[in-house]
């Protein structure tokens, strides 16, 4: 028996098995296809077909982005980052076509289940997830997936919006900013690891590019604070691969947008990195035979 997880972004669609013992194998990735007449919806058939050609597979759980009608596992809404989007509906498609049982969720939903199963927010009752990457996602757990009347919860890319600079949260926040920041101050040959390396090693010059972008990743922290009160906060996506490192440059600039002894919550980063959302696409059928 294993479960099929399937992890669909923007530029890749990640794809593994999750086994009885509950261990990610055959980990896989192909290049996400420009959405046209259906293609991501075709690529999705045809990881399954492969897998059921040499496994036998239990049920499917899809992780992806945009806004998911989780009941009927059917894309909402979509940003610009997959053209098309928007109407796709895999539960419907998939389940009928192959007679298995399908969970759809958003990725960063996703992510944030994985890591209450197994990663830094283990059996967390009342913690927000919020991932950096190309933009910016948000998840919210108390005692269960808050996703809001409209499914539109927990958007906080869309925070913090300056109708002077037409910019927003994730566009001040995200790892493309990030990036979009050393190639202005540091020229492009240089990555965002490179970066962190340097300032690791005490380069001045990259810990204030660092900063300067923490900064505004804590002013977004600040908010999800006062409106939520999570005792904990999770940041994904591949840049938590810093760790403490950086936690170290987030926590100092949170308490400045915040009253004075307002700061309770604890930011950890994720454990899981990129595998939270294979996890935790498949996480429901597991927490299914537990209740059984």
């Amino acid at each position: 028996m294993a479960y099929l997880s399937i992890d669909i972004g923007g530029t890749f669609i990640k794809f593994a098995l999750i086994d009885e013992q509950q261990q990610l194998i055959h980990q896989q990735k192909t290049a996400t296809k420009e959405n046209l007449d259906h293609a991501i919806l075709k690529q999705v058939e045809e990881i399954v077909i492969n897998a059921m050609s040499r496994y036998t597979i239990s049920g499917i759980g899809i992780s992806t982005a945009g806004i998911v009608d989780r009941d009927k596992g059917r894309i909402i809404y979509a940003g610009p980052t997959i053209k098309n989007y928007r109407g796709t509906n895999f539960k419907k498609y998939i389940s009928d076509t192959f007679h298995l049982p399908v969970h759809v969720e958003n990725d960063v939903n996703a992510a944030l289940l994985g890591e209450r199963w197994k990663g830094a927010a283990m059996n967390d009752q009342d913690v927000f997830c919020i991932t950096l990457g190309t933009g910016i996602g948000g998840a919210y757990y108390h005692e269960g997936l808050m996703v809001g009347s409209y499914h539109q919860a927990n958007s906080v890319g869309y925070l913090l919006y300056d109708s002077e600079t037409e910019t927003n949260f994730e566009m001040k926040a995200s790892t493309s900013a990030l990036n979009a920041r050393i190639q202005s101050e540091l020229g492009d040959d240089l990555t965002a690891k490179q970066v962190f390396d340097r300032a690791k090693q005490g380069d001045n010059t990259c810990n204030t590019v660092i900063a300067s972008w923490a900064r505004e990743v804590a002013k977004g922290l600040a908010q999800i604070i006062l409106i939520v009160d999570p005792s904990s906060i999770i940041i994904g996506g591949g840049i938590s691969a810093q760790g403490p490192f950086l936690l170290k440059y987030i926590q100092q600039f949170i308490p400045q947008y915040l009253p004075i002894n307002f700061m309770k919550t604890k930011i950890k980063v994720a454990k899981l990195g990129n595998d939270a959302a294979l996890y935790g696409a498949v996480y429901p059928f597991f927490r299914e035979e537990s209740t059984c």
